[in-house]
């Protein structure tokens, strides 16, 4: 009885290996989504904290050049804000195309695999029909042998 072997094995294997690659990079857009978006969640909270202080020393009274120090502050912040905002766009658009991308994989090798699933089947049991033949042949010629002998 040969064994079993998938005609479609190195395509298998090839659409794993270009899974595998792409759920890395998937994994890494992740991660550097998280980055930025870490960041951009630290200038909020520094913007933040800051707009309190003032309004704290506003209450207790303070110089105008301190109010324009504040304003100057506040300021370099909103851009580096908003320029840190234009960063989190383009990493969340990286990592919903690479898991787009991913979905796309997945279903690739999942329906190779399937082919793999139910071509192992329709072997196992052209297998199991070779087996009975051989059987069938066998119980005849020893039929046969018995008949002969008598």
């Amino acid at each position: 009885m040969k064994p079993y072997n998938y005609r479609f094995e190195n395509v298998l294997t090839f659409r794993e290996l270009e899974k595998t690659e792409t759920e890395t990079e998937f994994k890494h857009s992740v991660e550097a989504f998280e980055v930025v978006a870490t960041e951009l969640y630290e200038l909020l909270k520094k913007k933040e904290e800051t707009l309190d202080e003032q309004q704290e020393r506003m209450a207790a009274g303070f110089s105008i050049d301190r109010v324009h120090h504040y304003a100057r502050f506040i300021g370099s912040l909103e851009k580096k804000i908003d320029e840190v905002q234009q960063k989190v766009v383009q990493a969340r658009s990286k990592m919903n195309w690479y898991e787009e991308k991913l979905l796309e994989k997945t279903l690739e090798v999942r329906k190779f695999e399937k082919m793999k699933e139910k071509d192992r089947e329709q072997y196992e049991v052209e297998m199991e029909y070779r087996e009975a033949e051989r059987l069938d042949e066998l119980s005849t010629l020893k039929f046969r042998g018995r008949k002969v002998g008598w």
